[in-house]
């Protein structure tokens, strides 16, 4: 006999199905993303659906790289143990569901710092670029307890060499750090400009490099043009 679940993961997969494009998925295959669904009609089917953690869990289970992208939308990440986040993000190979499970859920989790310090020297280097990904949030926001010398020392020595991703989240811990800590942004800098790590990074007109001593530079010269808060009266 078939669920009213299992007939509601049947039809969001029908529905995905029908919203493939080929060209969308040839583009996102370039990425290493295996789908073809356009995000923001992705993004309407999960609206459509609210929040149900229980469907969320049987999209989750299907492998679907799109059904799994609808189930991090219609989830309650509160209601996530860290074991299970831990076993998702390790099965998370694609890197949009990678991406979202840590921005969408990961990152509203009461476990966030757990999985922070867990994954952070992980032997799987993309899942350690969960953690050096958490760890710039804190970087930026709640820095205390963290020793940003060391990682300095870290990424100094170990991003020329890192594994793609890994390499992407040291270089954005790179940045943060010399971006929100003037005591470190000449160091940071220093080693942006010796390991030249995506220095030459094609960047569309408009947006930012990746480059670590262009990206610290351009965002420090825009905090320097934001008006200061008004005093209260």
């Amino acid at each position: 006999m078939v669920t009213q679940t299992q007939a509601a993961v049947a039809d969001v997969l029908a529905e995905l199905a029908a919203l493939e494009d080929p060209k969308i998925r040839a583009v996102n295959e370039r990425h290493g993303d295996d789908h073809g669904v356009n995000l923001t009609r992705l993004r309407a089917v999960a609206k459509r659906l609210k929040t149900d953690q229980d469907l969320a869990g049987r999209l989750w289970t299907t492998g679907d790289t799109a059904a799994r992208l609808v189930a991090i939308l219609i989830s309650r990440p509160r209601a996530y143990r860290a074991d299970e986040l831990d076993a998702m993000l390790r099965d998370a190979r694609v890197p949009k569901v990678h991406g979202w499970l840590l921005s969408y859920v990961v990152r509203k989790s009461p476990h966030v710092e757990e999985l922070r310090v867990l994954w952070f020297d992980d032997p799987d280097p993309v899942v350690a670029s969960a953690g050096w990904a958490l760890t710039s949030d804190r970087v930026a926001r709640a820095p205390d307890g963290l020793d940003l010398t060391g990682l300095l020392d870290r990424i100094e020595a170990d991003m020329r060499d890192a594994p793609e991703r890994l390499q992407w989240a040291m270089n954005e811990c790179l940045a943060t750090i010399g971006i929100h800590h003037p005591e470190l942004r000449a160091r940071a800098i220093d080693i942006g400009e010796r390991l030249e790590v995506l220095k030459d990074y094609p960047t569309p007109a408009g947006c930012t490099s990746p480059f670590a001593p262009v990206w610290i530079g351009e965002m420090v010269r825009r905090q320097a043009l934001a008006p200061a808060p008004s005093a209260r009266s």
